[in-house]
């Protein structure tokens, strides 16, 4: 088992050893063959030329005041009492705010006790959102440089993805904006559900199709009631995303409608980006996108995910090359702002596939790419299938590709997320011209302000600074994904919503 002389959160403990070093989760239980004894210690005045390479840099002004956190770290045989080996591993304490540096220090010591200290490009990092660690340091008011240091020196994290996190966090840093909010309306419906898709993503067949009516009419209310509070409560919106499922799928006239609520009912002054996802190609037309264009809808995601016209039916998607080259003229033509997503790892593709679809979409002037990797998510017909995710991919000669692509293009990162677990590989990327940075992306990504989400699946985040906890504090208020329970329940849950919104909103 392993004993520490600090508290050390148990629960994040053995999510750590399972996922970096499931080898050894022997070691937490009782009656393990080794034990694993961590002991922390904090000095000053200490002579820092006996510490090791790990240790954080000192200035000479430093060297008297300054506080050292060491961590030593043994493996015991619990038969004899030996040692069987044994870590030090010290750093400057970085401030107070840094409340739980010796526990991620106790933690990163393991790794360096299992011989696994540059087995992982991301280093101790498991989390989904990165980027988030890098604000929590700029918040203490540390610079990039010192920020660098400690993802290099205490969370072991590589050259490579340190480049990447904060070149991102430098580019997302003029978007975060905490005196406004961003509204989310989602339309759960898709033409037919793509088999790698967790998201709410519903067919109008059945008792769908029956209660469609009452559907779009919900929507429209529900659009029109937040619309009427965030006037009221004197809210400044500088980003709407619509999303889903495939809002195209609605008729033109149902677009229409939609888009004219939200100009009736929003105050639109502060708005900065309009953004209408449009993933499938076979539910766009000309009448649409410009019904899109002419209520100042100013980016659209048209989404290809392979070029492989197999891989497509594989999936569970049907358009081909000649309609989206139509539609992508159309959008250009309007002067929309074209975002486009790729999926890496879809059923049969091999490396080859996806450098051809990387040829493909370097022929092509988009403001925003989106990469994505493969993940198997319990709600999707794959998951559902047992389809097992062989990984025969070249992923270094793909993302040598990606590069050369993206950077030939203008396109650089600008936002992340990493599938939950994924070390090496599997970081989902966002890449935009300067300038073309997805505000949403990044506010959503980020969980930076309130985002208010409208519809069947949709997710409201309401969040504000706890000055007493000294950081954010976030509430989710989900909405059903079944679009005939989110009909069921849309008045208690309204009313619930604009409630905590005016609590909120009115301290």
């Amino acid at each position: 088992m392993i004993r520490a002389n600090i508290e050390i959160n148990q629960n994040k403990l053995e999510e750590f050893i399972h996922v970096l070093l499931p080898e050894h989760y022997d070691i937490l239980s009782e009656n393990s063959e080794n034990d694993v004894e961590i002991s922390v210690n904090f000095r000053k005045n200490q002579d820092v030329e006996n510490f090791d390479n790990d240790c954080g840099k000192l200035k000479d002004s430093e060297s008297d005041n300054t506080e050292i956190i060491t961590v030593n770290t043994i493996l015991i045989d619990n038969k004899n009492g030996k040692i069987l080996k044994e870590v030090t591993f010290s750093h400057k304490k970085v401030n107070e705010e840094y409340f739980d540096q010796a526990e991620v220090m106790a933690k990163s010591s393991l790794m360096r006790l299992f011989d696994k200290k540059n087995e992982y490009k991301w280093g101790i990092l498991i989390g989904v959102r990165p980027t988030k660690i890098v604000g929590r340091f700029l918040k203490m008011g540390l610079s990039y440089n010192e920020i660098n240091e400690i993802l290099e020196k205490i969370y072991l994290v590589s050259n490579e993805k340190r480049k990447l996190l904060l070149d991102i966090v430098k580019r997302q840093e003029p978007y975060l904006d905490k005196e406004t909010i961003g509204i989310y309306i989602g339309i759960a419906f898709c033409p037919t559900k793509c088999s790698y898709c967790s998201f709410p993503a519903y067919l109008l067949r059945g008792k769908y199709a029956e209660r469609y009516d009452e559907y779009i009419k919900s929507i429209y209310h529900e659009i029109c009631e937040i619309g009427q509070l965030t006037q009221e409560l004197d809210l400044k919106i500088n980003t709407i995303y619509i999303g889903g499922g495939t809002p195209s799928i609605l008729t033109a006239e149902e677009i229409d409608k939609l888009l004219k609520t939200v100009k009736e009912n929003y105050n639109l002054d502060y708005l900065k980006e309009f953004t209408f996802e449009a993933g499938r190609i076979d539910t766009l037309d000309e009448e649409k996108l410009a019904i899109i264009k002419s209520y100042g809808i100013n980016k659209i995601s048209i989404n290809p995910q392979s070029f492989n016209e197999k891989t497509l039916k594989l999936v569970n998607r049907y358009h081909d090359r000649e309609q989206f080259d139509n539609v992508y003229k159309l959008a250009k033509n309007l002067g929309l702002e074209i975002n486009m997503d790729l999926i890496l790892g879809l059923p049969r593709e091999t490396t080859e596939d996806i450098l051809y679809t990387m040829d493909e979409i370097s022929k092509y002037d988009m403001e925003n790419l989106t990469i994505h990797n493969l993940a198997i998510k319990n709600a999707s017909r794959l998951n559902k299938e047992n389809y097992a995710h062989e990984d025969i991919l070249d992923y270094e000669k793909i993302y040598k590709k990606i590069e050369n692509v993206t950077q030939n293009k203008g396109l650089f990162p600008y936002y992340m997320y990493r599938q939950k677990n994924s070390f090496q590989w599997g970081e989902n990327l966002g890449y935009s011209l300067n300038g073309g940075e997805s505000i949403y992306n990044i506010e959503m990504i980020e969980e930076n302000k309130t985002i208010i989400g409208i519809g069947a699946g949709a997710i409201t985040k309401l969040i504000w600074f706890d000055e007493e906890k000294n950081r954010d504090n976030i509430k989710r208020l989900v909405n059903p994904k079944d679009p005939l329970v989110w009909m069921n329940e849309l008045e208690d849950r309204l009313e619930q919503k604009k409630s905590e919104i005016k609590t909120l909103f009115n301290k």
